[in-house]
């Protein structure tokens, strides 16, 4: 799809993180999107809770705190940073503990944690500074784990869904992109992160995990996800309703609901040395 691709960027992690108007348009609807977006499969969030040194996790754009929340119920705790003052305070009120700012701005204040997070969230940190900065507040043997979602909804979704975009908003530089992409472009940003933080030196070779799941929708619950991706929130309601129309037929003619295949991927290091 046009526009879920730009949460797993195929370009550079460099190039992504400067966007900052779509990285904090998200706090749009906060309550929908808290309530449209998946979480993450449990075996991830048990395989970084069991491979860390603790129990405290520094959650790095933790958005409403869907990951968070089931980091907590994995018993951890945890602490949000979230540039999108709209995000964290739907955070906060969901009885997670956030301090609003960007990642690189953040003041650990002498701070240190047994694992940092970031979910669907990586590609707006500035890449080596973001590693860096981990490594600085992370404990010996702590984790940094980067995860986040391929959305690729079947072709008989997704196509209609790119000409309605196509046709919704002519001018917008996401009409570039086919209208399903492959598994390997969304792996290779993975790659790219792990590439990053090979090239600090501060952590030791990054793994690469990968989870295959799916979850079905009905023609509501996927309209109420898509206007929380990247390439809606910014459109004029017009063009959105253009868009939800045409996805919504698409959706009717396949019996009113599709089953998503979900790949989960991950770029997952232990910091390195003693100290």
């Amino acid at each position: 799809m046009p526009t879920l691709p730009r949460e797993q960027p195929e370009s550079s992690p460099a190039e992504s993180h400067e966007a900052r108007r779509m990285a904090e348009s998200f706090g749009v609807d906060a309550q929908r999107y808290d309530q449209a977006r998946p979480g993450y499969p449990d075996t991830l969030v048990t395989q970084i809770v069991t491979g860390s040194p603790g129990s405290d996790v520094l959650d790095v754009g933790c958005g409403t705190g869907i990951a968070a929340r089931q980091f907590q119920a994995a018993s951890c705790t945890v602490l949000g940073i979230e540039p999108d003052a709209r995000m964290a305070d739907f955070a906060r009120a969901r009885g997670l503990q956030v301090e609003v700012a960007t990642f690189e701005a953040w003041q650990p204040a002498g701070r240190t944690f047994d694992a940092v997070i970031a979910a669907q969230s990586w590609h707006w940190v500035e890449p080596v500074a973001g590693v860096m900065k981990a490594a600085r507040v992370l404990r010996p043997g702590g984790r940094l784990a980067i995860f986040g979602h391929a959305y690729e909804p079947p072709t008989e979704v997704a196509e209609p869904f790119a000409a309605a975009y196509r046709r919704a908003a002519p001018d917008s530089p996401f009409n570039g992109q086919p209208a399903r992409r492959p598994l390997g472009l969304y792996q290779a940003a993975y790659a790219k992160f792990a590439d990053k933080i090979r090239e600090t030196e501060q952590f030791n070779a990054p793994e690469q995990w990968r989870f295959d799941w799916e979850q079905s929708y009905t023609r509501d619950q996927w309209l109420d996800l898509l206007p929380t991706t990247g390439g809606l929130t910014q459109l004029r309601p017009d063009q959105l309703a253009q868009i939800l129309d045409a996805v919504g037929s698409a959706i009717d003619s396949l019996g009113g609901r599709f089953t998503m295949n979900y790949t989960t991927f991950a770029a997952i290091a232990v910091r390195a040395g003693n100290s």
